[in-house]
């Protein structure tokens, strides 16, 4: 095999100067490679197809008939490197979430995805190298990163941007957006520390105004004045590889039976604030991105059949969009500190139930708040297992305490096999529409799914 012409190939494509540049350095200096011994193998290949159909209760755009399918490869390399891709292919016979070609303005060039007409496209997921380097563990390409430990919704787990073209109905894995990474971790004395840089301006896939999961939450979306014209234009991303780069940094030990960390993360906002321009002819909305610090912890120990969660996060100069028609673009920037606390609970049986408290407070409140000072959100998940846990039974709820709005998710799981999984479940939606779970009280649905790995 000619690996100079594969590495020249490869790096020809979308993220290869970052993975192609390791490759080619290990593979070159690797012994036997200039007597055209095999210094690549194959260790794991593998595919998941998923196909799913949910039918709406009432909007018929909200109908979906989707078929997934994740191959992965994992190569070994010489000096203990592994290479790990995973693609997704991803066809919607209804096209109602994301109408047409998606624009892509949110993703970084070398990220976009490739479209088949108007119902299909393909992705590379992921499409990193893990490298030992003496006492470092480098991971170097498109990965995800995860910080925090909350369920069903985030709070650190802020690294990775994520699609809401289903809100936050899909499994984080599904929604997170993989990023081009340098992630570096090393061991001192009894402090496990992270270091991660990512030069990708890639931020969350917000749905378009035609899709069943637009946001229009006045939360999120500043209300317009009756009569006078709103221009909605993209949104200014950024687009310098270092100098817009995130970077962080994450201290982690085991003390006392706690699980500890600690975190530093220097990022843009990935929910562009909605600047605005006030002119004769009408108001000009240009949202911007903002560069936001964010200090926080996180911390975990198990009592028995109890297990407790704490997380905390502190961010410096958040952008908030304001109803103040006197400020100047309607964007005010303050401090927000956030927590969470949960309780996981196995101590009956087959039974795992998991309580958890959101809330996040704005300090030094803005005139024209549109987003609630206080805001509070509770969670519950109960899960019970029969037959040699091959069937479980699910229920999750998440209740917004501001709105009085909230979202049901029963499911039932059924695993046919090692490879077949199929389920059956539902969303429901409830509460006023100006609410964060509300406003999608017309998408109920019921939803049916098989998997298949192979």
């Amino acid at each position: 095999m000619d690996y100079r012409a594969a590495l020249r190939r490869f790096t020809a494509d979308r993220g290869g100067p970052f993975i192609g540049a390791a490759f080619g350095i290990y593979v070159c200096a690797a012994p036997g490679a200039a007597h055209g011994d095999p210094v690549v193998s194959l260790s794991d290949a593998g595919a998941t197809a998923v196909v799913e159909l949910a039918v709406p209760k009432e909007a018929e755009d909200g109908l979906k008939s989707e078929l997934r399918v994740i191959p992965s490869l994992e190569f070994s390399l010489p000096k203990s490197i592994r290479l790990k891709m995973i693609g997704r292919f991803r066809a919607d016979a209804t096209d109602h979430f994301e109408p047409g070609v998606p624009d892509d303005n949110s993703t970084d060039p070398i990220s976009r995805h490739t479209y088949l007409g108007d119902q299909a496209e393909m992705e590379l997921r992921e499409f990193y190298a893990q490298i030992p380097l003496g006492d470092v563990f480098l991971t170097l390409g498109k990965q995800q990163i995860v910080w925090g430990k909350a369920d069903g919704l985030k709070l650190l787990d802020v690294v990775n941007p994520q699609s809401f073209r289903e809100f936050i109905l899909p499994e984080f894995d599904e929604s997170r957006i993989p990023l081009w990474s340098v992630n570096a971790e090393t061991r001192i004395r009894d402090i496990d520390l992270q270091f991660i840089l990512i030069p990708e301006q890639t931020y969350h896939e917000i749905p378009k105004s035609d899709s069943p999961f637009a946001i229009t939450s006045p939360r999120f979306v500043p209300p317009g004045v009756p009569g006078v014209p709103v221009t909605q234009l993209p949104a200014n991303r950024p687009s310098r590889t270092l100098a817009d780069a995130d970077a962080g940094v994450r201290a982690s030990t085991f003390l006392g039976g706690w699980d500890l960390s600690l975190l530093y993360f220097f990022h843009y906002e990935d929910i562009p604030a909605p600047s605005r321009q006030i002119t004769r002819r009408g108001v000009i909305v240009q949202p911007e991105y903002d560069r936001a610090h964010l200090i926080g912890g996180a911390a975990s120990k198990a009592f028995g059949d109890l297990t407790l969660r704490a997380e905390a996060g502190y961010t410096v100069g958040r952008a908030l969009a304001v109803g103040d028609r006197r400020d100047a673009d309607g964007v005010n920037e303050s401090d927000v500190v956030a927590g969470v606390v949960g309780l996981d609970w196995s101590g009956f049986g087959d039974v795992f139930v998991s309580i958890q408290l959101f809330q996040d407070y704005v300090l030094n409140e803005p005139f024209g708040l549109y987003r609630p000072e206080a805001d509070t959100t509770t969670t519950l998940f109960l899960r019970r297992k029969y037959m040699n846990d091959t069937v479980s039974l699910e229920l999750r709820w998440l209740s917004n305490v501001n709105d009085g709005d909230g979202l049901i998710r029963p499911k039932a799981v059924y695993d046919l096999n090692d490879a077949v999984q199929v389920w059956v479940g539902a969303d429901v939606f409830y509460g006023d529409g100006d609410g964060l779970f509300g406003q999608f009280r017309r998408n109920d649905r019921a939803v049916l799914g098989m998997s298949y790995g192979f």
